[in-house]
């Protein structure tokens, strides 16, 4: 009999297990309908052209061996982005978590010894001998829900896309560390030039000060134009002050992405000086290639595939979950000329057996309410995708307009700096001549301080834009590959403090980028 029943059990099991294989509840990802430009709009065919663009180390454009060293740096000792490699180890440990419950959710191992005194009042007070009795036992106890309508199957499948989002993301931070690291270099050196122009000039402007002076002291010029030129030098010098404060604020912003605490980088900014000067001409490629090169994009893709899923997870509450339960074990007492001894005997042995079933049939719209938040959600992660493509776009464009904008406005400065240059040298000519009054010469001074000041910054704008169009291209992130995304010493510091199995191997938690299909049931992670 006990034969049979065991038949009948394997044969369900056998059922159950073939059409789990089989049965999965909710929706198969598909990526929603997107709006991509056939073309960028700003693209000239001279300074910027649609052909394939290269950004694996776009910074190396500026050919500026000081950048260059900078960005290594940080590549190794930014923290931020220490913090997206551990997530990815994160989600790679949460993978591992709804792998496991494809699995026997329940396995115990039991064994107690008891001392049992019954009340004299209960039913056995008729039986002296039961009232007062010892029992051991060991056992073991397993129970399976089995993955019927692909509640567990549908939580890996989101998982998957969970770990491939997180990978993203590190990548992400990637682009933005490399992007804000050359920002900064940038805006260091432009910096440095509106330093060294405010200094030239208040040289310039110390030596119209005294000429003044000594034509008031000869009677040839009067005490405004000495106030006057005055004026003009502090006004300068108190430009200085302003854009040193700007200088070592961005140098303190610029040690915290190189994971370095605030204060001097001349030993590491050493060797360059000048801006870094963008190439002739720079590629960008088709707007089509952001749905595959740019980070956020795809993370945000992969966390609308993870919410997906869990439509099918929250659907499957809907119905009754099957499960196979067991237990076995040895059970012996004292009653009867029994001993605790004889446990380990065959004849100790107990056990139970057989399917189960459990279904929430009275949930009063709860089950029901929880789909259609988990569709809600993953509407809502549909159009965060479709936006998400669009202002990618946006990025794009905004930082091609400024690119070329930034560039034509520069050869205007160009001119007129030329111009306010030659001008204020022909004031001073024909105020130590006595032609024109100090006020011409004063007017001349601000003029040249302004055009320099302002050519020289957009000198930085054009960098710092080809930064911004590289950004919004999402170039950068592509050196990770063949590296990890956690430092060696800190993975040592992990295993030594938790045991991490094998998921401290890179080829377990970085996913090929084209991967998106995983197969359902996998090995648990030990």
């Amino acid at each position: 009999m006990i034969i049979n029943d065991m038949r009948a059990n394997m044969a369900v099991l056998a059922l159950v297990l073939l059409v789990a294989g089989c049965t999965k509840l909710g929706p198969d990802y598909v990526r929603p309908d997107t709006t991509v430009l056939a073309s960028w709009r700003e693209t000239d065919g001279e300074r910027l052209t649609s052909e394939p663009v290269d950004s694996r180390a776009w910074w190396r454009v500026f050919k500026d061996p000081v950048l260059d060293r900078l960005v290594d740096t940080a590549l190794r000792q930014n923290l931020t982005l220490r913090v997206a490699g551990v997530r990815v180890l994160e989600a790679r440990a949460q993978l591992g978590i709804a792998v496991g419950q494809l699995y026997p959710q329940t396995q115990q191992a039991t064994g107690s010894v008891q001392y049992n005194r019954l009340s004299q009042h209960s039913t056995f007070s008729s039986f002296p001998s039961l009232l007062n009795y010892a029992q051991d036992q060991i056992g073991v106890t397993a129970t399976w829900e089995i993955d019927f309508w692909g509640r567990f199957r549908r939580a890996i499948e989101s998982a998957d896309a969970a770990l491939h989002a997180s990978v993203a993301d590190y990548d992400n931070a990637l682009v933005s560390m490399i992007g804000d690291v050359a920002t900064d270099y940038i805006a260091i050196r432009t910096l440095e030039k509106r330093i060294e122009i405010a200094r030239r000039n208040v040289e310039t402007q110390r030596e119209n000060l005294n000429l003044t002076e000594s034509r008031w002291e000869f009677g040839t010029a009067s005490e405004r134009d000495v106030e006057q030129a005055r004026t003009i030098l502090n006004s300068t010098e108190a430009t200085v002050p302003t854009l040193q404060t700007q200088l070592q604020q961005t140098k303190h912003a610029l040690s915290i992405l190189l994971g370095l605490p605030p204060g001097s980088l001349e030993d590491k900014l050493a060797g360059s000086s000048g801006i870094p000067v963008p190439p002739p001409h720079v590629a960008v490629g088709i707007p089509e290639d952001l749905l595959r090169r740019r980070p956020d994009v795809r993370a945000a893709e992969y966390r609308a595939m993870a919410q997906g899923a869990q439509i099918g997870v929250a659907r499957a509450d809907l119905f009754p979950a099957f499960s196979l339960s067991g237990n076995f074990g040895l059970l012996s007492t004292n009653i009867g000329g029994s001993t605790l001894g004889d446990m380990f005997q065959w004849k100790s042995r107990n056990y139970t057996w057989g399917p189960g079933m459990q279904w929430n049939i009275f949930n009063y719209g709860q089950i029901t309410n929880n789909v259609r938040l988990q569709d809600a959600r993953f509407q809502e992660l549909l159009v965060t995708y479709q936006n998400t493509v669009l202002t990618a776009q946006q990025n794009v464009e905004d930082a091609i307009v400024a690119f070329l904008r930034s560039q034509e406005r520069a050869e205007f400065l160009a001119r007129s700096t030329e111009a306010a240059s030659g001008a204020l040298g022909h004031a001073v000519d024909q105020y130590k001549g006595g032609v024109a009054d100090f006020t011409t010469v004063l007017v001349g001074q601000q003029s040249l301080l302004n055009e320099q000041d302002n050519f020289v910054a957009t000198l930085g704008n054009i960098a710092s834009n080809l930064v911004a169009i590289y950004r919004a291209l999402g170039g950068g992130w592509q050196i990770r590959e063949g590296m990890d995304v956690v430092p060696a010493e800190m993975k040592e510091v992990m295993a030594k403090r938790t045991n991490w199995g094998n998921l401290l191997n890179p080829a377990a938690y970085m996913p090929p980028a084209s991967e998106q299909h995983h197969p359902d049931v996998r090995l648990p992670d030990w």
